[in-house]
């Protein structure tokens, strides 16, 4: 079983090929609204796919691992603890910092021993600081058809059951970036005050609704009576871009920052995955 989170689509790649190649089926963190318990057979393996947001995990895979019940599925209901295999596999435009090691101690609060862990270089998403913008075509495919070799070469040491390996990449001072840069980031910027639409660009499509993975903005209608997304304000926004990078007419700004800044979600045939 591979739990997941996706913002723009590039973990949901991953976690997808993980699940063609390793034949284990796929659960959508963010789509798991209430807790429940989740039945593993003897063979199943467990994996976590998720992007890596301020050099740290996402909240919501955090929170999702704190509440989470894993049992047996041969009809005992035991908790598995850490009986199964385990792997992880986050995403990121370069580097991961201290990524890992937060969310490896994470699992081990829940008597879960990470086996195999790996990162992927993907195209960049997150644009909302000064030093950060999307990847030029150029880049962005080299990092896709990179990113695919790298995964088939992973998962092929997942099936071989490999133990005891992490292949990532942690970046100059990993420890500032997770634990200092990550924390105020992580504390501060991830939520939704700061978007904003231009009403006289939006074009009332909807793709910013369907594209929210936490259906943290709906489309409403204001005194004009025209359909305009609004964002909830409750918390659950994962400042993920989805909404923002889905836009076809650049309508929706994170502030005044990404007002000049690309866009980018995972294709496939053209089309979002």
């Amino acid at each position: 079983m591979i739990f997941f989170f996706s913002g723009t689509g590039n973990t949901r790649w991953a976690a997808t090929e993980l699940s063609r190649r390793l034949d284990e089926p796929l659960v959508d963190i963010a789509a798991e609204k209430e807790q429940r318990t989740y039945f593993l057979s003897s063979s199943e393996r467990l994996g976590f796919c998720f992007p890596v947001h301020g050099w740290q995990p996402p909240a919501i895979v955090r929170r999702f691992v704190k509440t989470m019940s894993l049992a047996d599925s041969e009809g005992k209901g035991r908790h598995i603890g850490g009986r199964h295999y385990c792997f992880v596999a986050c995403t990121c435009g370069d580097e991961i910092g201290e990524t890992m090691a937060i969310f490896t101690r994470d699992l081990a609060t829940r008597g879960l021993l990470v086996d195999f862990a790996f990162s992927l270089i993907m195209p960049e998403a997150y644009v909302c600081l000064p030093f950060m913008h999307t990847d030029p075509p150029a880049k962005e495919q080299a990092k896709k058809m990179m990113a695919k070799i790298d995964l088939e070469e992973f998962a092929g040491m997942i099936l071989a059951g490999q133990r005891g390996k992490e292949y990532t990449t942690k970046g100059a001072a990993p420890w500032l970036f997770s634990y200092v840069i990550g924390k105020y980031f992580n504390s501060r910027m991830v939520n939704d005050s700061k978007f904003r639409v231009d009403a006289d660009k939006c074009l009332h499509c909807g793709r910013c609704e369907k594209s929210c993975p936490t259906g943290n903005l709906k489309m409403v209608h204001d005194d004009s009576v025209a359909i305009l997304p609004s964002w909830s304000h409750d918390g659950s926004c994962t400042c993920c871009l989805a909404c923002y990078h889905h836009c076809p007419a650049h309508a929706i700004n994170y502030g005044r920052i990404t007002r000049n800044r690309g866009q980018y979600y995972f294709e496939r045939s053209g089309e979002p995955l």
